[in-house]
């Protein structure tokens, strides 16, 4: 499983122009899905994410977590992220879990993280979504269930 997290003032996630998902200070996470991924996975990523100290403390040093700033969080899913571009231009999706295993993977992160976080939004999966953002910082951490990087 691979995230991409950043920091954000605030974002949204909206599908045919309709607003699915709005926060203000916290993170957004991109979440993607490898093939083979288990819960053990989705237990890791949500526990990393609520955990990750990269919000400023009082001496302006990224010391504090999502739930010590009291932060909401937008997670969308993005299979994209297990995109291969070694070989070539074009992409090779191949480390990307099925839909259906992903969407259940992709659902019990965002059931973790519903009982730590006091707010937690959500794409639609699957869908063409728009995701604007107010990067905070920037801040933009990447992570990896497999520690592969």
């Amino acid at each position: 499983m691979r995230a991409v997290v950043q920091r954000v003032k605030e974002a949204s996630v909206s599908v045919n122009g309709n607003i699915i998902g709005k926060i203000k200070k916290g993170l957004v996470v991109f979440l993607g899905v490898a093939d083979g991924d288990t819960m053990d996975d989705a237990c890791y990523m949500a526990d990393k994410i609520i955990g990750l100290r990269i919000f400023e403390d009082e001496e302006g040093k990224m010391n504090k977590s999502l739930q010590d700033v009291d932060g909401e969080l937008l997670i969308v899913s993005q299979f994209t992220l297990l995109g291969d571009v070694r070989k070539g231009r074009r992409p090779s999706f191949v480390q990307a879990a099925r839909p259906d295993e992903a969407e259940k993977l992709y659902e019990a992160v965002i059931e973790i993280c519903k009982d730590k976080v006091k707010k937690v939004e959500k794409g639609q999966f699957q869908a063409e979504m728009l995701v604007t953002i107010l990067n905070d910082g920037p801040v933009t951490i990447l992570l990896d269930s497999k520690k592969q990087f």
